[in-house]
């Protein structure tokens, strides 16, 4: 690590920790409270690496933008949960890469094809400025999202935490700022009017990558509610103006408390259209349920999961949040919990799939595993039971980010994440090997976009994304923020504004 002297322009004093355990939403559910254990965690990685840094003559931002600064902040995690009697798993780490950048480097760097099937921006500035008489919520983000400290910012404080939101923010909290490969644009379940972004926005975002001179970098998703009048029906003019690697839905979101089933008739009529459009992916919202939507709860199950796929095993099911409801804490598979991961599980297990088969359902972990990584006992429960049911073929890597800014403390965090022993064996839970992570990171989503990640890469390792972010690594700058509600009041402030 060097000791020479750099120039900071976000969080110059090293206040910010560079693994993010915070109460943020992704907008979708209710912030969380951390625990006593999340808050002792993050006052001892914040005192641990004051006293590394001196230990190692940095300054204490020098510090936490280096791995050791990871390292240091997941053994205080680690310590933090083992004192409340957690046992499940930790964060493997040699007890030396808390202060040794080169300790550090071997347990949190890698070389995985990582592919992020889940990512969200809100638009460019020009469409937020212009469209916010017509849409509040647009301007409402600024009860939440960064302010002071954006560097997106610039000379724009009436609209700076816009810009912390947009696609070219986007770019550099996933692209420079983590060890994404490759990534997929999604949609929320907003009306098309007011979708966030649009479907040109993030046209415009691929247009930003492909300008830096590469074409494999960024996907987009188009989104279907049939729920809504008239999305059903546009789909075709969706398919032919845009290019659309799957199609994102959300069961539980519709115009006057309606929901729908994947395998109810308007469930099976979106399926047929899917079809014939020739891209026969679906991304679905499963889990995190909309709890403002009361109405609609039992559309958030995922009961209808396993039905669907076998009636329909031409078509690939992305089952987005892994239907993890961060309401029920998850403990070992329970074929009578009736919630989250387990409803999954039963919904495939009833319906002829095993982990051991070729199967036409992926379970999808963004916002899951950001969610999990407080908590060592809730996340040896959720990746063992998916890996175990569900298959280590069919995990699927996505971060939800931007919400949560740079993604890549959810990745060293992986790298670094174990099951027990204990575990393992009490519940048969597999270790997780590097071939299990090379194939959660991106073998599997690759299978599943009908991508090869070696021809992938025969052009992101050499195109002027990957040159620029090794420039950039010599005097990176990343945030470490997050930037989605943080509490009760943003959260519903947000999404009383969004609904207007």
């Amino acid at each position: 690590m060097s000791k020479r002297s750099k120039t900071y322009t976000n969080d110059p004093d090293g206040t910010r920790l560079p693994i993010k355990i915070d109460t943020t939403s992704n907008g979708e559910f209710m912030p969380r409270p951390l625990s006593e254990a999340n808050i002792k965690a993050n006052r001892m990685a914040l005192e641990n690496c004051d006293a590394n840094a001196r230990k190692t003559g940095h300054s204490r931002r020098n510090f936490l933008v280096s791995t050791a600064g990871a390292a240091t902040t997941l053994h205080a995690i680690n310590e933090a949960n083992a004192a409340t009697g957690k046992r499940g798993s930790s964060y493997v780490l040699p007890w030396e890469a808390r202060f040794d950048e080169a300790a550090a480097k071997d347990a949190l760097d890698g070389d995985e094809f990582i592919f992020d099937i889940q990512g969200h921006h809100v638009g460019n500035i020009e469409s937020w400025v212009e469209g916010a008489p017509l849409y509040p919520a647009r301007h409402n983000y600024k009860f939440f999202a960064p302010q002071v400290g954006c560097e997106y910012g610039g000379d724009d404080p009436e609209n700076g935490h816009i810009h912390c939101l947009t696609g070219e923010a986007y770019v550099k909290e996933v692209f420079m700022d983590s060890d994404t490969d490759i990534a997929v644009l999604s949609f929320g379940p907003a009306p098309k009017n007011q979708m966030l972004p649009k479907y040109s926005e993030g046209a415009e975002t691929i247009r930003i990558v492909e300008a830096l001179g590469t074409t494999q970098r960024l996907m987009v998703h188009g989104r279907c509610m049939p729920t809504y009048p008239g999305d059903l029906e546009i789909m075709d003019e969706t398919a032919a103006s845009w290019p659309v690697a799957a199609w994102k839905t959300y069961t539980q979101h519709g115009p006057n408390d309606t929901g729908f089933f994947l395998d109810d008739d308007l469930g099976q009529l979106f399926i047929d259209k899917v079809r014939k459009t020739g891209n026969k992916r679906i991304a679905v919202h499963k889990g995190l349920p909309f709890l403002q939507y009361k109405e609609n709860l039992k559309y958030s199950s995922s009961r209808d999961v396993g039905p669907a796929g076998r009636q329909n095993p031409d078509i690939t099911f992305m089952i987005y949040h892994a239907g993890y409801d961060m309401r029920v804490p998850e403990g070992p598979y329970s074929r009578d919990s009736g919630s989250g991961v387990d409803d999954l599980i039963n919904s495939m297990m009833d319906n002829g799939y095993s982990p051991d088969k070729p199967s036409n359902i992926y379970a999808e972990i963004g916002s899951t595993w950001r969610y999990l990584m407080r908590d060592s006992d809730q996340a040896a429960h959720v990746m063992g039971k998916l890996l175990k049911y569900v298959g280590v073929d069919r995990v699927q890597w996505g971060t939800d980010s931007i919400w949560y800014g740079s993604p890549q403390d959810q990745i060293m965090a992986f790298r670094a994440f174990q099951i027990s022993d204990e575990f393992q064996e009490k519940y048969g839970y597999p270790e997780i090997t590097p071939e299990i992570r090379a194939k959660v990171f991106g073998l599997n989503s690759a299978a599943a976009y009908g991508l090869s990640p070696d021809e992938v890469r025969k052009t992101t390792k050499v195109d002027p994304v990957e040159k620029a972010k090794e420039e950039y690594a010599e005097n990176k700058d990343p945030s470490y923020l997050t930037y989605g509600p943080k509490n009760r009041r943003e959260f519903l402030r947000f999404r009383a504004q969004e609904e207007r």
